[in-house]
């Protein structure tokens, strides 16, 4: 049985939450020594700032619609590929595996 919109969107938010480095001291490390490929700290803050909004939404009982789950779960899934490339996370077809 699929999960309701709300459930779904609690899902991803908790999902991100274990997965990504989101209040990690190294990922908040910029400078023009870094060799970055896009910038994880913003990235992350992007995806931060979404989770509060989701969570804060969902408590005051607003449900999300269709395609912001959707687009919700393809910034994280680009988020997620971005910090692998920068060596903060593992690529998906690693940890499955």
């Amino acid at each position: 049985m699929k999960p309701d919109r709300a459930t779904a969107m609690r899902q991803i938010i908790a999902q991100v939450k274990t997965e990504f480095p989101l209040y990690e001291p190294a990922t908040f490390i910029c400078g023009a020594n870094t060799d970055c490929a896009g910038c994880p700290k913003k990235l992350l803050e992007m995806v931060d700032g979404e989770i509060c909004y989701w969570e804060s939404a969902l408590k005051r009982g607003v449900l999300p619609k269709f395609d912001e789950i959707r687009r919700f779960g393809k910034m994280c899934l680009s988020v997620r590929r971005a910090l692998a490339r920068n060596g903060l996370l593992r690529p998906a077809a690693e940890q499955s595996g």
